[in-house]
C-alpha cells in the first residue's frame, strides 16, 4: 500500500489511522480519523484551515486565559525584573486591577472598560500620575499576555495617557539645610549620615534603605545600583562628603547587610521639629539635582548620575544654571560675528546695480 503524508497506522494492521499536522500557528497535532479514507479527508480538512488561519475545532481549543492568570504573570515578571519598591507598588496595583476585572478572561476586558476604572480613579482626587501608573501596569500585564499567546490584543495600549504635572521642584537652601541638620543632631544624630548619603548621592529612598555593603566600594569610591526603578544597573560615584557617611555607617555595622537601617518615617518628625514645609524625601534628589546643575554640571551628565532616561526629567533643573545657556549663545557670536548693527544683510543681489536690502530683526 502507498504511503501518504500525514496520515498512519499507530498500531499495523490494525485498520485505525491517525493524522499528524500543524495548525496555524505552527503546533504539531495527533488525531484518530477512523478508516484510511477518513483520515486523508481530514488530513486535507485540517491542512486547509491551518492555510487559511482557522482556529482550531471547539473541542481541540486550549481554553481560554483569565485575567487573573496574566495579572499573576506579570507581577512575577515585575518580581524578577523591578527594583523592589516598583514590584511592591505593582503589588498593590494587582490587588485593584483584580477588583475590576479579576472574574473575567484576558481578552474580555476592553479599552472602555479600563478608561472607565480610571475615570472613577479621577473622580475619587486622584492624580494624572496615579492613573497612569494603573494604565502602564495594565499595559504590562497585556504586553505580556499577547507575547505568551494568552491574549489577542493590549488593550491598555489604546486608553490615552493623562498629562501630569511634574514641574514642581522643590531643593533645600542652605538654611534649610542648617535647620535640618540641628534637629537630626538633637532628636536622632544617628541618622545624619543618611541625610548626608541622599544629598550627595541623589539616589531614591527605595534605593538607599535598600543598598547593601556588597554594593558600596569606598576604596574605588563606587556606589551600584542593581536594579533601579527603570530595571537596569547605574553607578554613582562617591564624593567626599558621601565617604565620610558611609565609612560612618560601616563603622556601625559588621559590613554585611544593608547600609541604612530602616527607614520609620525618621525624618518626618525632624522636618516638622526643624519647620521645614512641603519638603519631602524625595526632595532631597532635587536637591542633590539642583547643586549640580548649579555647579555646571552638563544636562547629559546629570541624567547619567539621576538614571533618568528622558531629558525632559533633567530639563526641570536647567533653568537654574543660566550661565551655561549664556555661554553658549557668547559662544555663537565669537563663531558668527556680524558687527554691532541690528540687520543682516544677504549677499550682493544678482541683479547688476541694485543695492542689497536689509532684513530687520524682530
Amino acid at each position: 500500500m502507498k504511503k501518504q503524508r500525514g496520515i498512519f497506522e499507530k498500531v499495523p494492521r490494525s485498520g485505525i489511522w491517525w493524522v499528524r499536522y500543524t495548525d496555524a500557528a505552527g503546533r504539531y497535532h495527533r488525531e484518530k480519523a477512523g478508516t484510511r479514507s477518513a483520515a486523508r479527508a481530514l488530513y486535507l480538512k485540517r491542512k486547509n484551515e491551518a492555510l487559511e488561519g482557522r482556529k482550531l475545532p471547539e473541542k481541540l481549543r486550549r481554553a481560554p486565559a483569565s485575567f487573573r492568570e496574566i495579572v499573576n504573570d506579570a507581577l512575577e515578571y515585575s518580581r524578577q525584573n523591578k527594583a523592589h519598591a516598583a514590584y511592591r507598588a505593582d503589588k498593590w496595583h494587582k490587588r485593584i486591577v483584580l477588583e475590576w476585572f479579576g472574574e473575567r478572561s484576558a481578552d474580555g476586558v476592553s479599552a472602555q472598560d479600563i478608561e472607565v476604572r480610571l475615570e472613577g480613579l479621577a473622580a475619587q482626587g486622584r492624580k494624572p500620575a496615579t492613573l497612569n501608573r494603573y494604565r502602564a501596569f495594565l499595559s504590562l500585564i497585556y504586553r505580556l499576555a499577547v507575547r505568551n499567546g494568552k491574549a489577542a490584543v493590549n488593550p491598555a495600549r489604546m486608553v490615552r495617557q493623562r498629562k501630569e504635572n511634574n514641574s514642581r521642584v522643590r531643593f533645600l537652601t542652605p538654611e534649610e539645610e542648617k535647620n535640618l541638620r540641628g534637629k537630626i543632631r538633637s532628636l536622632c544624630p544617628e541618622r545624619e549620615p543618611e541625610f548626608t548619603l541622599a544629598l550627595h548621592t541623589g539616589m531614591r529612598r527605595s534605593e538607599q534603605y535598600g543598598l547593601r555593603w556588597a554594593d558600596v566600594d569606598i576604596l574605588a569610591g563606587i556606589i551600584t545600583i542593581r536594579r533601579t526603578k527603570q530595571g537596569g544597573t547605574r553607578h554613582i560615584p562617591i564624593d567626599r562628603e558621601a565617604r565620610t557617611a558611609l565609612e560612618t555607617l560601616h563603622a556601625r555595622s559588621d559590613g554585611s547587610g544593608r547600609v541604612c537601617h530602616p527607614y520609620r518615617r525618621w525624618f518626618e518628625a525632624v522636618r516638622t521639629a526643624a519647620g521645614v514645609a512641603d519638603l519631602h524625601w524625595h526632595d532631597l534628589r532635587h536637591t542633590f539635582a539642583s547643586r549640580l546643575v548649579m555647579s555646571g554640571t552638563d544636562i547629559r551628565t546629570l541624567l547619567e548620575l539621576l538614571g533618568d532616561r528622558t531629558v525632559s526629567m533633567a530639563m526641570r533643573y536647567a533653568h537654574l544654571a543660566p550661565a551655561h545657556l549664556k555661554t553658549a549663545v557668547d559662544r555663537m557670536a565669537e563663531n558668527f560675528p556680524v558687527g554691532t548693527d541690528t540687520t543682516i544683510a544677504p549677499a550682493a543681489s544678482t541683479e547688476a546695480g541694485q543695492a542689497p536690502k536689509s532684513f530687520p530683526i524682530n
